[in-house]
């Protein structure tokens, strides 16, 4: 079979074998998988968060099945990644710090025709099985919403906050779905590509702010009666875009993390800024299968519209041109289909 796979640094599309299936595990045929941000990281070498495994928001079909969580046909995702649920990080609730999490995997990686999804992962949770109204390509959207609806959990994401979501990516807009969906009046998003601003307009955002042209604080605090925004997500890890987020808030404002930096990111903000201003900082990271129950929930009851944030489909044959295309500002979601 046809794998995209790291060695050396690069990815490289490969002639593999099968995946051998052991007990409890179960293969999966892929049939979308989207192109993620950290993807590309990983291919450039920038990303600091986790082994170089590519692909991890695959859907597909199940081939063959050592479980019986799930049968041969059935159209499901997987979880890359899976807590244990026991120990100290579990029960503290900070499911995604598990140290098993980052261990589990798929096999070679989403970006494959075939993969393995391993018995850990589909013993807790790390495989739901896919509506008929779901398609394998809104599927391949539950892993990324996942991770928007813990991040406005974990920051606590109110329908009367006013929020500023810090790029318009693929991931801002999902943040922006999932603000819109929540009942938010006011959301207000930042980028440099005109493009990606055209398409959060598209989307439903109140006012686009194109940090090339105007200053982003000064700008929101005009919008918002001279306060600032309620939260700022910063959907990006740039250190520019983290620090207009911090300068973007109203006192006693919100900040959350969600864009990975790059490794050696340092700030230039005074962080006595923090303190007089009582402004909060919350991270988030990754996802557990509460999330991703909850993410095809809101995609198959369609209260959030994944599928109009792909602009891209490419075959495994073209996974190189796929990449190039998603480093581009002129495109959103780029989705590998087999």
């Amino acid at each position: 079979m046809k794998a995209v796979i790291m060695e050396g640094g690069k990815a490289h599309l490969k002639d593999v074998e099968v995946p051998r299936l052991s007990n409890g595990d179960v293969l999966v045929r892929m049939k979308a998988c989207g192109l993620c941000g950290t993807d590309i990281e990983k291919i450039c070498g920038q990303y600091t968060a986790s082994q170089p495994v590519l692909g991890h928001e695959p859907a597909g079909i199940v081939e063959e099945s050592l479980s019986d969580k799930v049968r041969p046909g059935d159209r499901v995702f997987a979880h890359h990644h899976v807590p244990c649920y026991e120990c100290y990080y579990c029960k503290k609730g900070s499911t995604t710090m598990c140290p098993h999490y980052r261990k589990t995997n798929l096999d070679p990686g989403g970006f494959a025709e075939y993969f393995r999804v391993p018995a850990w992962n589909v013993e807790r949770g790390g495989i739901l099985v896919l509506p008929q109204s779901v398609s394998f390509e809104e599927g391949s959207f539950v892993e990324p919403l996942a991770t928007v609806v813990r991040s406005h959990n974990r920051v606590g994401l109110r329908k009367d906050d006013s929020v500023l979501i810090v790029g318009s990516g693929p991931m801002g807009l999902l943040h922006l779905l999932k603000a819109k969906e929540l009942g938010l009046q006011e959301i207000y998003v930042s980028d440099i590509s005109e493009y990606r601003l055209n398409y959060a307009e598209r989307l439903g955002a109140t006012y686009t702010i194109n940090p090339s042209k105007m200053k982003v604080e000064e700008t929101l605090k005009e919008l918002t009666g001279g306060r600032g925004a309620d939260v700022a997500i910063v959907a990006s890890g740039s250190p520019q875009a983290i620090v207009s987020g911090l300068n973007s808030v109203r006192r006693g404002g919100k900040v959350l993390l969600f864009g990975v930096p790059y490794k050696g990111t340092i700030l230039n903000y005074d962080i006595s800024d923090l303190l007089n201003n009582e402004i909060s900082i919350v991270s988030s990271n990754a996802a557990d299968d509460r999330d991703t129950e909850q993410a095809l929930k809101l995609i198959a009851e369609r209260r959030i519209k994944v599928a109009d944030l792909i602009t891209h489909r490419y075959g495994l044959d073209k996974f190189q041109d796929a990449v190039n295309v998603a480093k581009q500002a002129n495109a959103i979601k780029v989705v590998i289909t087999n």
